[in-house]
């Protein structure tokens, strides 16, 4: 690999394979966001509760969250791209049988199904940036990827609800089969990568499912009104299981869980960095709805209100990604994070019946934030290991991302069970605010190392 490409692809290919990364990471964000609209439907049709729906949510976070990190082992060890392509075809399996679901527990095992191979999608997504784009550009490659993500989420619910308007809810999953083919065909496009020698640690696998399914589970039933004394036992459980897996892959030339990465300080801050900044992000989103709209402001405007800080972010990430070739990430990402603590408090008093002009500023500033503080530390989270570990290091960005969210939605659900969600939501993300104030500080101490 190395002698065929030393630095990246060439420009011609480069672009073949930014656009197959594209079309297959939009799919797989699409579908994290898409089933939230499509819920109502899905219950009413399959007769089910609302409560037992969101099952159709979780079954796809869960199974994305417990193997992105044996995925990205997967990757170490059989290269990047087959790993890709074997997520890509598990994901349109699961998409096939989620469209052919006429039950609720039919629709979550294929959502199951779905999450995985999604997995295997965004677990090596980012470690094939690095070989895609020249170490120089490391930064544009990520600054691109970090447009595609923001733009598919903030287009996710505008697109649903136009499939929804005019098709049935299974349309929402088969719309996935004829994009997923066309990247599957260019999926020779993107580099070939090293192979480890180290075998695969099945062991460690299910620990790690174990731990991190048992974790989420935990904060999910806590957080949403669920049995105090189980939730307790599953976090008890989480962090016992956690503990013996830590010791085990100490022990590990190269472990599931990257143990040893983490004793390099730059990777080990900026995992920091990004949990707490995504459980910043992710209470002020799930709060947000619920201030605009106990305020008067309509499903359709409160989205509307929303949508500049998914666009700002898309905007600003290439530009970001650029200045992160030549600026340090604990500088931009100090400031970025600054400004999104900032603008978070802003959002949080905002007086009752301010014009949308007044909003929109508000949402700018913390799209603006956010991506200045997303794309660099990307890059150099995922610069700071080892090329032959950069699946390893690509499997716990998207880890700590979705731990931040789980954790982010689960205290904003803690927070409204305190009283009146209109007193109570801005209070939320201001709460928010501080943990993105707490990520600033962790990011400027990345300017030390």
């Amino acid at each position: 690999m190395d002698r065929v490409f030393p630095d990246g692809l060439p420009p011609s290919q480069r672009r073949w394979a930014i656009l197959t990364q594209a079309m297959v990471i939009t799919l797989a964000v699409l579908d994290g966001a898409i089933a939230n609209i499509a819920l109502p439907s899905i219950a009413a049709d399959l007769q089910v509760s609302p409560a037992d729906s969101i099952w159709v949510i979780n079954a796809y976070q869960l199974a994305i969250t417990v193997s992105l990190l044996p995925v990205a082992s997967l990757g170490d060890i059989y290269g990047y791209r087959r790993v890709y392509a074997v997520g890509l075809v598990l994901f349109l399996i699961g998409s096939a049988a989620c469209g052919l679901s006429t039950s609720l527990p039919m629709l979550v095992a294929a959502r199951f199904v779905q999450g995985f191979g999604a997995a295997g999608v965004m677990s090596v997504n980012t470690a094939l940036v690095r070989f895609i784009f020249p170490r120089a550009q490391l930064g544009r490659g990520m600054g691109i990827n970090s447009m595609v993500v923001s733009v598919s989420s903030a287009a996710g619910p505008s697109i649903a609800a136009a499939i929804l308007s005019v098709a049935h809810w299974p349309v929402l999953f088969l719309v996935n089969i004829p994009i997923g083919l066309m990247a599957l065909a260019l999926n020779h496009t993107l580099p070939a990568t090293p192979r480890g020698g180290h075998r695969f640690d099945a062991v460690g696998a299910l620990m790690n499912a174990a731990t991190f399914g048992l974790f989420i589970l935990a904060v999910d039933g806590l957080g949403h009104g669920g049995s105090r004394w189980l939730g307790v036992a599953e976090l008890a459980a989480a962090i016992t299981v956690g503990w013996l897996f830590v010791r085990i892959q100490l022990r590990q030339a190269a472990p599931i869980l990257p143990v040893d990465l983490f004793r390099i300080p730059a990777f080990a801050l900026s995992v920091l960095t990004s949990v707490c900044s995504f459980i910043a992000a992710s209470m002020a989103m799930v709060s947000m709805p619920f201030l605009f709209e106990s305020r008067g402001v309509s499903t359709a405007d409160t989205g509307l209100l929303i949508t500049p800080w998914a666009v700002t972010a898309a905007v600003m990430a290439p530009l970001a990604g650029r200045l992160s070739d030549r600026v340090s990430a604990g500088r931009l990402g100090g400031l970025g994070l600054a400004l999104l603590a900032v603008g978070l408090l802003t959002v949080a008093t905002i007086p009752e019946g301010a014009p949308w002009w007044n909003v929109v500023w508000r949402m700018a500033m913390c799209g603006c934030g956010f991506a200045l503080f997303q794309t660099p530390n990307n890059r150099l989270l995922i610069g700071a290991a080892p090329r032959e570990r950069s699946g390893a290091g690509s499997g716990m960005l998207s880890t700590a991302r979705l731990l931040g969210q789980t954790m982010g939605a689960a205290v904003v659900a803690l927070v409204f069970g305190m009283g009146g969600v209109e007193v109570t939501a801005p209070s939320a993300i201001a709460i928010g605010a501080g943990f993105a104030t707490v990520a600033c500080l962790v990011s400027l101490l990345r300017l030390r190392v």
